[in-house]
């Protein structure tokens, strides 16, 4: 069973249903208390062992690159005024630990990943969309590639949604359970509720094998007419084990206003710095 070192972040969207903060600003960039989206989702990989970081970017996200970069004048002042680079650590990758590609065209999630795929190799990879905002100790990731070792294959991070809410998700027809690990037997892109396989709806993280590649290499448009990974996915069913896993990790759906600022008070509320005053600002108007 080969490891997995490389991760694939899909950061090429628009960020349209936060306009106008990002109209000249990457989505993944807005700040969860103080780290932006692309640091949690950064830091997820690296918990899970992950070694290389592949943007998936477009015009207007050169914030994402720069954020990993070695700020010089930032860090000069800094140091001069005697402040603390600590804040810092965490935004430094090693030579080679970030790297980027361009998606010229919005042509969906299976076209996003694609586009890594002369980077990716013959490896397995990860993919992890930021906008998902996945909380907790193990991080999923990490819970993930436990699986992983496990059961080898292809793994996704599911969780429940509510029945009529399965047209916004992709769907996966369960078969066999060990514990958290579900069998995935059958996978449909955003089903109505009636014709759902099942209630266990395809959130931001996956472990995939490289022959997925091979079928986003001839891609068909699925469902809003763009190259959907749940569709290339499903096309593998039967040639290859996959599995999902329930984490005990939170979500969040920082992709949407209410899931953003919900994090930003879950998360600040867990801090010392910050929690006491969120706290008691809270209280006042309970």
């Amino acid at each position: 069973m080969k490891p997995v070192r490389k991760a694939v972040f899909p950061v090429a969207g628009l960020g349209t249903r936060f306009l106008p903060a990002t109209k000249a600003f990457a989505k993944e960039m807005l700040p969860i208390v103080d780290r932006p989206l692309i640091q949690y989702a950064v830091d997820e990989a690296r918990e899970a062992g992950i070694e290389q970081m592949i943007f998936v970017t477009g015009r207007g996200k050169g914030a994402l690159e720069d954020h990993f970069d070695i700020a010089f004048e930032l860090e000069t002042t800094m140091a001069a005024r005697g402040k603390s680079l600590d804040p810092l650590a965490p935004t430094r990758a090693p030579y080679g630990g970030v790297v980027s590609v361009r998606q010229q065209a919005p042509l969906g999630l299976g076209h996003a990943v694609w586009c890594a795929r002369d980077i990716v190799g013959d490896e397995p990879f990860a993919v992890i969309l930021p906008d998902d905002l996945m909380w907790g100790k193990p991080g999923c990731l990490a819970e993930m590639m436990e699986a992983y070792h496990r059961y080898g294959g292809n793994i996704i991070c599911v969780e429940e949604v509510a029945r009529e809410r399965t047209a916004s998700y992709g769907i996966i027809t369960p078969g066999a359970r060990d514990g958290n690990v579900t069998e995935i037997t059958g996978l449909v892109e955003k089903p109505k509720p009636e014709e759902a396989p099942s209630t266990l709806g395809v959130i931001g993280r996956y472990i995939l094998q490289p022959e997925v590649m091979k079928v986003l290499d001839n891609p068909v448009k699925g469902a809003g007419g763009e190259i959907q990974l749940t569709d290339a996915m499903a096309t593998l069913m039967g040639k290859q084990p996959f599995h999902g896993v329930t984490v005990a990790a939170k979500r969040y759906d920082c992709g949407d206003k209410a899931g953003f600022v919900t994090a930003n008070i879950a998360l600040a509320l867990e801090r010392d710095d910050v929690g006491p005053a969120v706290r008691d600002f809270l209280g006042s108007i309970g």
